[in-house]
C-alpha cells in the first residue's frame, strides 16, 4: 500500500520559498482528470517546481482557506504568495502562461 501524506497546511504553504504550483482537485473528476497529462508534464519539466496535489472536497478546509470553488484550480505561489490560478484551465499553453509568472 502507498505510503500516506498528510496534507500540508495553509501555514506551511504560506512560508514556502521558491515557485509552487498547488492543485486542488479530486480523482473522480473529470476536468481534473483532463488536466492531468499537462499538469503531470509541467511538474516533471520544471524539477525546482514544489508541487502539491490536494484532493478537495466536503471537510477539507485548505481549499477553503484559498477560495476554491470549482476543480480543479491550480494556484501558483512564489515564496508564499500567490500570484495567479487557473480554474478548469483547458490548454497546456494557459496552465504555461501562468507557470511563467511564477518562475525565472
Amino acid at each position: 500500500m502507498p505510503e500516506q501524506h498528510a496534507d500540508p497546511t495553509r501555514s506551511d504553504i504560506d512560508q514556502l520559498a521558491g515557485p509552487v504550483l498547488i492543485e486542488f482537485g479530486s480523482t473522480y473528476c473529470s476536468y481534473c482528470q483532463h488536466s492531468r497529462p499537462w499538469v503531470d508534464a509541467l511538474v516533471k519539466a520544471h524539477p525546482q517546481l514544489s508541487y502539491f496535489r490536494i484532493e478537495d472536497g466536503k471537510g477539507r478546509r485548505l481549499g477553503r482557506t484559498f477560495g476554491v470553488k470549482l476543480w480543479p484550480t491550480l494556484i501558483f505561489l512564489r515564496d508564499g504568495k500567490e500570484i495567479t490560478r487557473e480554474v478548469r484551465p483547458d490548454s497546456e499553453g494557459i496552465i504555461l502562461r501562468a507557470l511563467k509568472s511564477i518562475t525565472p
